[in-house]
């Protein structure tokens, strides 16, 4: 019974959202409290989840039902860790909600269909049978649909919503083939005895066929490259929504990987399609984020960039600083998503004149110079021996990110003041990925599985997505001596559209193609 203790986060939350529906319209106190009520509860029931881990270990409640039809609820550290992001995110939003849409005539039925999207996400995440992970992420699926479309009438919701709907779709066919087929090979429903029976090598090669499959409704749901285009379109749905999507939906697809670890360690072929999808989504997504006006718009490009980065660590067999990362993105990008408001006095004053100077092609060389000295030397503090080849690949590529701050405060024009401090930031990024990474290694043991070594395939992709991110951000440090070039104008709009990737899957689509009003034909008809 204890272990059943995880399944009454999703049934408050269900509560709450049937209560909603029959609330009114027009500001439904009652509804938004009880919402609100029923999301600090489930969070409370992760709070105590915990607890119960803690003492008793992992384990799965009794199943209802019987063979392939059960469901039941998995508890482990994984599990934990995200009905305590989901529940926590959701209160979060579910308060901000209660005021942002105060007026609106339908906030009682959004309030339902949000209160009900987090009951799902709850339910998919403590699966402890294929069923149950399936229905969970369908339910999920339908539901956000709803709030994609919260304001109906206007047609680029509706674009986005549509595209979303087809993409979903294919990834729903795909996940209910591989549960299908994994249900076939170890001829069981239970989660927890197909990782084993993965873990132990049994099954193959169908096994392989089945981790493809999984591969592809991952990226389907991260909005991968080329997929990606719903993602920075939804953005006409009200903003707890899109902030909302970091409680486990969008993010989803790499809950997947790691809930599948042990499946997709068997598949060395598949996860290096992750590493070079993830990776150039990655690199794709965050240099059109660079170019994006509106605020909102920028947030979603950041989110594909950090989901096909994501991507990258679970193709690299990262699976518990995926994790980490999971929890990083969503904290932080659903508070820039509802802080988004504020965003217009932020940009005002960064455009400010200010001690930020503009580093010339040496200062850059000796930036990123000296942030690899400073990688080197933490993280031969922490140990570099019992690290796996593939986290010291990824740390070496994190780095890059703090190099631009670092050649800034080598710029001749810097003060000392700003020199100092940038050289304080690489420090600082290095030793915080040095020690969540072993916290990260040390809360997962035994319940995901380690990074294996790297064969010549491994290493072959770890050196190219080193180079190519690391020649991406020596490209951005650049940037401003050359901003003013007519080829960088150009390529600035090309970026800004993101080299029409997104039009050309509307075209496939027909997501363009309107049906001509009859005044329409009748001035063709008059020409």
């Amino acid at each position: 019974m204890l272990y059943s203790l995880p399944l009454l986060a999703p049934l408050l939350l269900a509560g709450a959202s049937l209560f909603a529906f029959r609330a009114p319209g027009l500001r439904p106190r009652r509804a938004i409290q009880v919402a609100e009520g029923a999301a600090l509860a489930a969070f409370l029931v992760a709070l105590l989840s915990g607890l119960v881990l803690a003492l008793h270990g992992p384990g799965t409640s009794v199943p209802i039902g019987f063979g392939m039809l059960a469901l039941s609820s998995r508890l482990d550290a994984v599990s934990l860790v995200m009905l305590l992001l989901v529940s926590f995110i959701g209160w979060a939003v579910l308060r901000y909600a209660g005021t942002f849409l105060d007026g609106e005539q339908r906030q009682g039925p959004f309030t339902g269909w949000m209160t009900a999207t987090l009951a799902a996400v709850l339910l998919l995440v403590q699966s402890g049978t294929l069923l149950q992970f399936v229905l969970g992420w369908l339910l999920t699926s339908r539901l956000l649909h709803q709030l994609l479309l919260f304001y109906p009438e206007r047609i680029a919701a509706q674009r986005a919503a549509r595209k979303k709907r087809i993409v979903s779709r294919i990834g729903d066919v795909a996940l209910i083939g591989a549960a299908l087929l994994l249900a076939k090979v170890y001829g069981t429903g239970d989660i927890a005895t197909i990782l084993a029976a993965a873990r132990a090598g049994e099954g193959l090669p169908a096994v392989t066929v089945a981790a493809a499959l999984l591969a592809l409704v991952a990226l389907l749901k991260s909005a991968q490259f080329p997929t990606h285009g719903w993602l920075t379109e939804v953005m006409e749905t009200p903003t707890p929504v899109s902030a909302l999507l970091h409680a486990g939906v969008v993010n989803a697809g790499g809950f997947l990987l790691i809930r599948f670890a042990d499946v997709m360690l068997q598949a060395p072929v598949v996860l290096a399609v992750l590493v070079m999808v993830g990776g150039f989504t990655a690199l794709f997504a965050s240099l059109v984020m660079l170019t994006q006006p509106a605020v909102k718009t920028s947030l979603a490009w950041s989110t594909v960039a950090q989901m096909g980065f994501m991507i990258l660590q679970c193709g690299l067999a990262l699976f518990p600083i995926a994790l980490l990362h999971i929890v990083a993105h969503s904290l932080y990008k659903a508070h820039a998503f509802l802080a988004s408001g504020t965003a217009i006095d932020t940009i005002a004053a960064i455009k400010r004149p200010g001690p930020i100077a503009i580093p010339n092609a040496r200062a850059v060389g000796r930036a990123f110079l000296l942030a690899l000295a400073i990688y080197a030397v933490i993280g031969l503090l922490f140990g570099f021996a019992d690290k796996p080849p593939q986290a010291l690949a990824l740390g070496a590529i994190l780095i890059f990110g703090v190099a631009y701050l670092i050649a800034q405060g080598l710029a001749d024009a810097a003060p000392w003041a700003l020199t100092w401090r940038t050289a304080l930031y690489a420090i600082t990024a290095a030793t915080t990925y040095f020690a969540l990474q072993r916290i990260a290694d040390a809360l997962m043991i035994g319940t995901l599985p380690p990074t294996p070594e790297p064969g010549p395939l491994e290493w072959t992709l770890m050196l190219t997505a080193i180079l190519s991110f690391g020649a991406v951000a020596i490209a951005q440090s650049l940037l401003p001596l050359w901003g003013d070039h007519p080829a960088a104008a150009g390529l600035r709009v090309h970026l800004a559209n993101g080299f029409y990737v997104n039009a050309l899957f509307d075209r496939l689509l027909g997501g363009w193609t309107l049906p001509r009003t009859a005044a329409a034909t009748a001035d063709t008809a008059k020409d």
